[in-house]
């Protein structure tokens, strides 16, 4: 069948996953170049995995566009704070410099 050599020369001359990932993501900032849009479409016509890829990305793209509260203010991280004596020392210390 024909589409063994085809799918050979598309592989050839299409670039590899990381390539392809990283061309991705410039293209969610940028309009990418016909040329880098057409190897993109082809490796993802090719690579079930980019495909995948692509597809995650997009989906978490739109989740974060339509749902922008739910980011705000959940930083899972704690956030580092004083202790009140803490406070009240660096106040003397500042109010002492101030004189």
């Amino acid at each position: 069948m024909w589409l063994g050599p085809l799918a050979n020369v598309l592989a050839r001359n299409t670039p590899p996953c990381s390539a392809v990932i990283q061309l991705f993501s410039e293209s969610l900032d940028h309009a990418l170049p016909l040329r880098k849009r057409m190897l993109l479409r082809l490796h993802f016509l090719m690579c079930k995995y980019c495909e995948r890829y692509r597809q995650q990305l997009l989906f978490i793209r739109e989740a974060v566009r339509q749902h922008p509260e739910r980011l705000e203010g959940q930083d899972s991280s704690p956030t580092p704070s004083l202790s009140p004596e803490a406070r009240e020392r660096i106040k003397r210390t500042l109010a002492g410099k101030e004189q």
